[in-house]
């Protein structure tokens, strides 16, 4: 027993699957790194947008030991984010006094008083070009010189919101992700114009409410979004196809991702999905399936109205049983996963982001790209590049045109 216990060990660690996990946890002591010896220390947040982001962006910060200040036009969101802090409080904190000292540092601000006194001020108002350039220039005649300016936009891009703005240079992007309490990635996105020295503030900031920072560049749903929206919709494409949302899901669970794209999306809802698709679609030639503007308008949106591609009791997906005479296609897996890949080269191509590990770290931080398999530049590498490119091609004369490789895989190495 011994003997096999000392042979079976040494081969787990020298396994694909410890050396990847191991390859993750490096990836996250970049990201730590990211802010290493910046010197920026926020005492005072303004969050402004009181709705499930915004509202759960205060209660982290709160939580993390940040005096914040919370904004919203309407009273009754500001109650409904005061209550889910208290909840997220009272899970993460367990001594009554911790709790009350959280809620002590928490404070609704309808009137936006906590402007002038922020150290960082965070825009997490609704995906509206026009509705954020009117906040940021009423903003910038307010906040101190020093205070850091950032818009929680998950597509739009810095420049477009800049233009509001005398001094665009102060704009940085602060992406975190939804559940903010859970998801552990911010991108901290650069506009064409911004100043280094923000972009550093940006990640200390992230780091001093124990996130991990993610810098990336200005462009149509940055990094994250950008990859992850083909595999959204290659899923209900798939699901136009008919192929039952259940076998799609357990498709990608099986294939590692933590959540199946079907009940993902629901979870995200389909209004966001539709809004961030509909953006995209036209700078990277995605095609929108007719489905997800049609739940939309019935206002099956997902989780929030108990009904989306799947029905929820509870906040608990009610999935259909399977008929047990219907075959999966062979490819399922591969057509959600080479259109995950096919857009992080795309992505590497453009330089959105430095290099292959850090759109990794931000894929497996940001999604929760199945960490075993080390990441979606990792796992091309370790496919075999010839053979994953033949791979889309396959997919590519089976399925159309968003297929087509990418012309960043010929600038990889060893293509």
């Amino acid at each position: 027993m011994f003997t096999s216990e000392a042979a079976n060990l040494g081969q787990l660690i020298t396994g694909p699957t410890a050396q990847n996990l191991i390859r993750v946890f490096f990836l996250q002591e970049r990201l730590k790194s990211v802010a290493a010896g910046i010197d920026f220390k926020s005492r005072q947040v303004h969050v402004i947008g009181g709705g499930i982001m915004g509202g759960d962006i205060a209660a982290w910060c709160a939580l993390k030991g940040q005096r914040v200040t919370l904004q919203d036009r309407e009273a009754k969101f500001l109650t409904q984010a005061i209550k889910r802090a208290h909840k997220l409080f009272q899970r993460k904190l367990k001594s009554k006094r911790l709790v009350q000292a959280a809620m002590d540092r928490l404070m609704p601000d309808p009137r936006g008083y906590g402007v002038k006194h922020a150290d960082v001020v965070v825009e997490a108002i609704y995906e509206d070009l026009e509705a954020k350039q009117t906040l940021f220039r009423d903003l910038e005649s307010k906040v101190g010189p020093d205070t850091l300016l950032a818009t929680n936009t998950s597509s739009i891009p810095l420049e477009s919101i800049g233009e509001a703005l005398e001094n665009p240079e102060r704009l940085i992007g602060l992406h975190f992700f939804n559940p903010v309490a859970k998801m552990q990635l911010i991108e901290v996105v650069s506009g064409r114009v911004t100043d280094p020295l923000l972009m550093q503030k940006g990640a200390a900031f992230s780091r001093s409410i124990d996130r991990l920072p993610l810098p990336a560049r200005s462009s149509p749903g940055f990094l994250v979004n950008r990859i992850l929206m083909p595999y959204l919709l290659e899923a209900i494409e798939l699901l136009g196809e008919g192929v039952p949302g259940p076998l799609i899901d357990n498709a990608a669970t099986r294939f590692g991702m933590p959540m199946g794209p079907v009940e993902l999306a629901d979870r995200v809802g389909l209004d966001i999905c539709l809004a961030v698709a509909n953006k995209l679609a036209p700078v990277f030639n995605l095609e929108v399936p007719e489905q997800l503007h049609v739940m939309v308008d019935q206002k099956q949106l997902g989780v929030k109205t108990g009904a989306g591609f799947y029905r929820y009791e509870k906040g608990k997906a009610i999935k259909e049983n399977l008929d047990s005479q219907f075959h999966a296609p062979n490819d399922l897996a591969d057509r959600m996963i080479f259109r995950l890949l096919n857009e992080a080269v795309a992505c590497l191509r453009e330089h959105v982001v430095e290099d292959e590990d850090l759109l990794d770290a931000g894929i497996i931080f940001g999604t929760g790209f199945a960490p075993f398999r080390g990441g979606p530049m990792h796992y091309i590498h370790s496919g075999g590049l010839t053979r994953m490119r033949q791979r889309l091609n396959e997919l590519e004369q089976l399925h159309g045109d968003q297929f087509h490789p990418d012309s960043g895989w010929t600038n990889l190495s060893g293509a």
